[in-house]
């Protein structure tokens, strides 16, 4: 009997034993739990959940302090509105033609530039280019660059030659640069040897002073005639943009019966300051960016389309 108490003892023993070495497992596991969360301070997932990977929290983060920028700089430059962003570029780019009624002969059997004032998409954006370069305003760099706005540029040789330094600034921010002649002559009163002259004789400014020939080409004025595309041509232009509207400090004018704006339209503005208009550069783009905002636009880059 003695011995079977012994044995009874003896099993107890042994599970308490095991119990308290349990014990001391789990509090061990627990300590190095507890050490791994003190010096693991990531994003954890709610039970069952995985964490986000590190990178897509970096990226929320930088969306929420891109937007706050954006914010901030729409309030500091007295906009309506926080402007809009433009969509993503088509992966398909849209076919350019010349726009009914402002072919010239032998406009597709020479292929010559086409002259277009909108460019065929359904987003709702719109495309501000900016032409002479007469008026040099740092604030409206500034302005442009914090708001993140895209534009595009067509210069004047005559006009730019004081200061090829502030549009180098501006080709450096990711703004495209292009031409718009020599002396901003009517082109259709010229020969075409004096057409090619002032057409590609920009090209080579543009080249020796930012580094690359354009394929861009607005004639002065708007105005053009058959030699004038093709000394376009031949100088290396494959597009001659024009416009549907021009906005002013005070004022916008429009092409169109309807006086409004429409899918990729391009709008027309230039380099002036109080000496020409009633206001700066930055109170036009405030102009600019009020309106189109407000009518659910926003601005995308020309050159993203063709």
């Amino acid at each position: 009997m003695r011995a079977v108490v012994q044995n009874d003892k003896s099993r107890a023993s042994r599970r308490v034993s095991r119990a308290s070495r349990a014990t001391t497992v789990l509090a061990v596991a627990a300590l190095a739990a507890g050490c791994a969360q003190g010096e693991d301070q990531s994003v954890r997932g709610a039970p069952g959940q995985q964490a986000p990977p590190a990178r897509a929290v970096d990226g929320a983060a930088k969306a929420r302090e891109a937007r706050a920028a954006l914010v901030a700089a729409a309030k500091r430059w007295k906009l309506a509105k926080v402007p809009l962003t433009a969509p993503a570029p088509p992966a398909k780019k849209p076919e350019i033609e010349a726009r009914e009624g402002f072919e010239v002969d032998g406009q597709e059997e020479d292929g010559l530039p086409p002259v277009f004032t909108t460019v065929p998409t359904k987003e709702k954006v719109v495309f501000l280019t900016i032409d002479d370069g007469a008026e040099k305003d740092p604030a409206f760099l500034r302005m442009m660059s914090e708001l993140k706005i895209p534009y595009t540029v067509f210069l004047t040789d005559e006009e730019i030659k004081d200061d090829y330094g502030y549009f180098k600034k501006m080709q450096a921010r990711g703004i495209t640069l292009n031409n718009h002649t020599l002396s901003h002559p009517y082109l259709p009163g010229l020969s075409y040897e004096d057409q090619k002259r002032e057409i590609c004789g920009m090209q080579d400014v543009m080249e020796k002073h930012y580094g690359k020939r354009p394929v861009l080409f607005r004639p002065p004025y708007g105005n053009y005639n058959r030699d004038t595309l093709r000394a376009a041509k031949s100088c290396g232009i494959r597009y001659a943009p024009i416009w549907s509207e021009e906005v002013y400090v005070d004022h916008w004018e429009y092409r169109e019966w309807d006086q409004d704006l429409h899918p990729g339209d391009i709008v027309l503005t230039h380099f002036r300051g109080e000496d020409d208009w009633d206001g700066t550069m930055t109170d036009m783009v405030r102009r600019f960016l009020d309106r189109i905002t407000a009518d659910g636009y926003a601005v995308a880059r020309l050159e993203d389309y063709l």
